[in-house]
């Protein structure tokens, strides 16, 4: 295997040659980056008008993971009487990384980045839908000057090339995002080799609306965490659950606001919601349309497939109002464009609801009250909380979920305690007692 073969080499190298060699990655990103963000956008449907980032956060990851490459071994020394304890982190080996269709480019680097700079080899398997961007990253990869082996990129259905990789004695730890029965499976795959697993797994994450927060600037985060990215990412805001008093008035500005989106061609700059990644998914998001009616829940906004687009798997903002926590609409993930709302008429009510799925990963808090900004969040079920505020990626913070939402963190030192083994050293200063035995 070309990972394990390479590996020796890549651990061993100064990690001051990592960091230039993986900065050097991060150059020839930027310098590729209206290509990359045309590639996303064929390859997913992702609107130009967000992937034009792509490259630019990839980047980012690159050179934030590169700076620290030289301190990832570090540890602590822990001195006690007569002896002086440390500790070290080490490469853990050749490791698996893989990786979802929603923004696959960005979030590939996501998982590279620190795997490199700690010292590890890397397997990568994209997902099936979206192999196009893994293969240009592997190509810059290599331009920069990181040897071959080091980053190997597999194609393939998850079924064969997923679980071949999964379960392969030489793969020490896998690196996963996706949904959370497939992290499921991987975790079976990988229990005979005692694998190491990280995952980011799926999310149904509620965004609070209080009555004193900030209603303009909720509004605008709530359409732009559900409805950017076509609404196919982890981490958006799929349960909209607002203060009775103003829940009317929310929802009805609301509407007119979803009603206002443009769908259509993902290269058109003013496009705000292309076409979903496949027929399959497409028809995944339109049967909870149906769910939705006959639940009871009232369908707002959207959940046609528009006019005059043709035959592309185009679909409606969509808004369920009036749902209540038990309806599948609030409880499945759809991961699409689709959101469902819900009042409430209490913080503990508000509370209960929003904790009432099997997610955690990520929840949002609009609010003017200082103490329940703390107090709130601190009883949420949720790995990451954003309060008055949308989703903002600090690089050093962790990133991961609770419950069915995923294992691990990423981020920060938190990539390298996955991706390393940490040690302990302990050295005796003097001639302390051993017993005499024999």
């Amino acid at each position: 295997m070309a990972a394990k073969a390479a590996f020796p080499a890549w651990r061993d190298i100064p990690a001051a040659e990592r960091k230039t060699r993986l900065h050097a990655v991060a150059d020839l990103i930027e310098a590729n980056s209206e290509e990359i963000a045309l590639l996303e956008v064929l390859d997913t449907g992702q609107t130009i008008k967000f992937m034009s980032k792509a490259a630019e956060r990839a980047a980012d990851n690159f050179r934030f993971f590169a700076d620290r490459a030289e301190s990832a071994q570090d540890g602590l020394a822990l001195p006690t009487d007569g002896h002086l304890n440390y500790t070290m982190r080490q490469p853990i080996g050749p490791v698996g990384i893989i990786t979802p269709w929603n923004t696959p480019f960005m979030l590939s680097t996501w998982k590279i980045a620190p795997a490199l700079a700690a010292g590890c080899t890397v397997v990568h398997k994209p997902a099936e839908w979206s192999p196009i961007t893994a293969i240009r990253l592997a190509e810059l990869i290599h331009e920069a000057g990181i040897p071959p082996g080091v980053v190997n990129v597999v194609n393939g259905m998850g079924e064969v090339a997923g679980k071949a990789l999964t379960e392969h004695p030489d793969i020490k730890a896998i690196g996963f995002v996706g949904d959370s029965e497939t992290g499921k499976a991987i975790m079976r795959q990988g229990s005979d080799t005692l694998k190491r697993v990280h995952f980011e797994l799926g999310g149904k994450n509620p965004v609070v609306v209080f009555a004193d927060s900030d209603l303009e600037r909720a509004l605008d985060a709530v359409l732009f965490m559900i409805y950017s990215l076509n609404g196919e990412r982890c981490t958006s805001s799929s349960r909209l659950l607002v203060e009775r008093g103003i829940y009317d008035d929310f929802i009805a500005r609301l509407v007119e606001r979803v009603r206002n989106l443009k769908v259509g061609d993902p290269f058109d700059k003013l496009t705000d919601i292309g076409p979903l990644i496949h027929p399959t998914h497409l028809e995944k998001v339109m049967r909870y349309v149906t769910v939705g009616c006959e639940e009871g829940a009232t369908l707002a906004a959207g959940g046609n497939r528009p006019e005059g687009l043709g035959d592309g798997n185009y679909f409606e903002p969509t808004l369920f109002a009036a749902a209540t926590g038990d309806m599948r609409i609030a409880q499945e993930e759809v991961f699409g464009p689709f959101l469902t709302a819900l009042p409430f008429d209490s913080e503990d009510e508000a509370l209960a609801l929003a904790n009432n799925t099997k997610y955690g990963l990520a929840a949002y808090l609009w609010t003017g009250d200082v103490r329940r900004a703390h107090t709130f969040s601190q009883r949420l079920d949720a790995g990451m909380i954003w309060v008055n505020s949308q989703n903002v990626r600090y690089l050093p913070t962790p990133f991961g979920g609770m419950k069915s939402s995923g294992i691990g963190r990423d981020g920060g030192d938190y990539s390298f305690d996955f991706y390393m083994e940490t040690k302990n050293i302990d050295v005796a200063l003097g001639d302390h007692r051993i017993p005499k035995l024999g």
